[in-house]
């Protein structure tokens, strides 16, 4: 029992420590221009000129089908935007802000009678659960956003400036 025991808890180490590797990480002088977020691969890929530089596995909002209708759907929107602010007095660790809802969004939204919601953003993990690393992507959780590991949001974070196009693909 003790072996079994112990045999349990080596794997889920290792386990935790595969989950929290990162590897090849970027320059520190890497700049994005623009970021695609391919929800059906769970992607999200930062390019420069065309030329991808670094991909990274995401969570989404927990209802992934299908663009964003309305506030509290916990989808992640489709389209294209922009990165519009960084927030590092979020309650998730580090975040990048989408300007969603675009001025197309909030008519459609309109035309429905709903709200289109808003606070669509790139963020790390909530905060005080960091620990949880990778395993976060276990199943889709957010309300609606990108969600990354904390050590990945602070690489794009630096990466990724103000005014970066971002297209989010189904």
């Amino acid at each position: 029992m003790l072996q079994a025991l112990l045999l349990v808890a080596v794997v889920g180490m290792i386990a935790f420590g595969v989950a929290s590797y990162e590897s090849h990480p970027l320059p520190a002088d890497a700049h994005a221009d623009r970021v695609v977020v391919e929800k059906s691969a769970r992607k999200l890929t930062l390019f420069r000129s065309e030329t991808p530089l670094k991909s990274y596995s995401v969570a989404l909002g927990r209802a992934p089908e299908g663009t964003k209708e309305r506030e509290g759907d916990h989808r992640t929107p489709e389209g294209r935007y922009v990165i519009d602010a960084h927030k590092l007095d979020s309650a998730f660790h580090r975040a990048l802000h989408i300007s969603y809802p675009s001025p197309a969004d909030s008519a459609a939204a309109a035309q429905r009678g709903v709200k289109p919601g808003g606070d669509i953003m790139i963020h790390g993990l909530r905060n005080g659960l960091g620990w949880l690393g990778a395993f976060h992507r276990v199943a889709d959780w957010t309300a609606g956003c990108i969600a990354v590991t904390d050590k990945q949001i602070e690489e794009i974070y630096r990466t990724v400036p103000n005014g970066t196009p971002i297209e989010i693909r189904p």
